[in-house]
């Protein structure tokens, strides 16, 4: 941590919590490990093909949560919800004063896809489950299995002993985060809005796990909170022309037509801006970096929208020389998809490609829409939004009650060695559909399990996903001892 200075001496302190002690809590780390394991052991996939569903692993998973958790299906009400499948969990529990605002604990059942070429890279089978090597290892364990049954496991023993919470507690559990979030996560939010509630206190979501090195120039263990996400669209640019044989080709082919704008249009990218998530952002993490360079993480911390000091442009300068902190400056745009052709000797009648945007605030649709329209400057393209797009989410208050809880709560549990700090989200998660509406502000997204190193946090989405069975234990902690800190907001 970076020591007093000119930075410091002007107002651009460290904002890092002091004077929390360390907590250890006794859990049933082996028979929560047992049950984790059976846990990923049922393929819930969620697969680009809406109709490729596989709701028996759904309904098994369901019926073994019901099994494994005794207490909370006791206690907590369940539902089974979700649009046009009906297989997202929602559990209340009542608090004991009613008028004070609800918390909401999420997650999310489904998993990406194992794809079958990498299936020999994985030192254990994807959906065993295996306990080997001090890991649990299999799809799902990482994301997000670990944080739904952390919170069951925390759950079940705060009952045990007869605890209830002050507050209306909702665990929520979706079905779809992996491709969007439309059927679970957002049906939950239209369902639980629609029944009247005017303001969750406290949300909290998956995102960066704790790790050594996760952001550039921070070396040390690190917790990243985030406190705000970027929207998501994706277009498709289609090209439908006349095909052919290719021994009499035209001037231009569909495919070179299609070829052309998509190059015109990553070269028109949108402008660097500061957003207000990334000044919250280096007011935390600013005074903790490079000491020499803290006079420029102050002009971001304390800038102005709609001004831009010559410190602010050698700040963006900087970033977009890193895809990770480029991304947060701008509303990008990534071409995932490129089809056209079927045959060596055949000119396709079309050719289709797919492009991802990552917006950010007042990037509505509307906005990107006409900006490719510019970029490609051509008529011939179609543009068609195939995307349940949603925008930026609102951004939740760092300097608040809940965030604190919430750094308490870490570092109750993995100590004072560790800079906490709030980040913009580049990436996504299903909380974006609460985050979005007025009455879930304060969102909050961390993933509450130590990683080793960056290496362990390729398993996300990648070949032999795995967690440390002890870090597991203080993931069930972190719930547990969150929990009651709730109780003093």
């Amino acid at each position: 941590m970076s020591g007093p200075g000119i930075a410091q001496d002007s107002g651009f302190s460290s904002l890092q919590m002091q004077g929390v002690e360390q907590i250890t809590i006794e859990v049933d780390l082996d028979g929560a490990v047992d049950r984790l394991s059976k846990g990923v052991q049922f393929p819930t996939i969620s697969n680009q093909d809406r109709d490729d569903f596989d709701t028996k692993a759904f309904d098994d998973y369901h019926a073994f949560l019901v099994e494994a958790y005794p207490n909370v299906h006791k206690v907590l009400k369940r539902e089974i919800l979700g649009d046009p499948r009906p297989y997202s969990l929602l559990y209340t529990w009542e608090g004991t004063d009613p008028d004070l605002p609800p918390a909401l604990f999420y997650a999310h059942q489904d998993v990406v896809p194992v794809p079958e070429e990498s299936r020999d890279q994985w030192n254990q089978e994807p959906f065993s489950g295996a306990v080997a090597d001090g890991y649990i290892w299999g799809r799902g364990v990482l994301d997000d299995k670990n944080q739904i049954h952390g919170m069951l496991e925390a759950a079940e023993m705060r009952i045990a002993e007869g605890w209830q919470p002050k507050r209306t507690i909702y665990f929520v559990f979706g079905q779809d985060e992996e491709v969007g979030g439309p059927e679970g996560a957002k049906y939950v939010a239209d369902v639980l809005e629609e029944r009247g509630i005017e303001r969750f206190a406290f949300v909290l979501d998956e995102s960066a796990p704790l790790i050594p090195g996760v952001f550039p120039g921070i070396p040390d263990n690190t917790a990243l909170i985030g406190i705000a996400q970027k929207g998501y669209l994706s277009l498709e640019l289609a090209m439908h022309g006349i095909g052919g044989h290719s021994s009499q080709p035209p001037e231009e082919s569909n495919i070179g037509i299609l070829a052309k704008a998509i190059t015109k249009l990553e070269a028109a990218q949108f402008p660097y801006r500061i957003h207000e998530a990334v000044r919250h952002q280096y007011r935390y993490m600013g005074p903790e970096l490079d000491e020499a360079k803290q006079p420029m993480y102050a002009a971001v911390a304390f800038g102005k929208d709609g001004e831009m000091t010559d410190l602010e442009k050698e700040f963006i300068a900087e970033m977009a020389g890193n895809q990770v902190t480029r991304a947060m400056l701008h509303t990008t745009i990534a071409v995932s998809m490129f089809n056209a052709g079927i045959k060596d000797n055949v000119l396709p009648p079309s050719a289709t490609a797919v492009v991802n945007f990552r917006p950010m605030p007042g990037d509505t649709p509307e906005v990107i829409i006409e900006h490719v329209r510019k970029a490609i400057d051509d008529d011939r393209i179609t543009i068609r939004d195939i995307s349940a797009s949603t925008p930026a989410t609102n951004v939740a208050n760092p300097d608040s009650d809940a965030y604190r809880a919430l750094e308490k709560t870490i570092r109750q549990l993995w100590g004072k060695d560790l800079i906490v700090a709030p980040f913009f989200v580049i990436g996504g998660s299903d909380s974006k559909h609460f985050q979005a509406r007025d009455f879930a502000p304060d969102v909050f997204t961390i993933t509450g399990i130590q990683l080793e190193s960056m290496k362990e946090f390729a398993g996300f989405h990648g070949v032999n996903e795995r967690i440390l069975v002890d870090e597991y234990g203080k993931t069930i902690g972190f719930f547990y001892q969150l929990m009651d800190n709730l109780n003093d907001l």
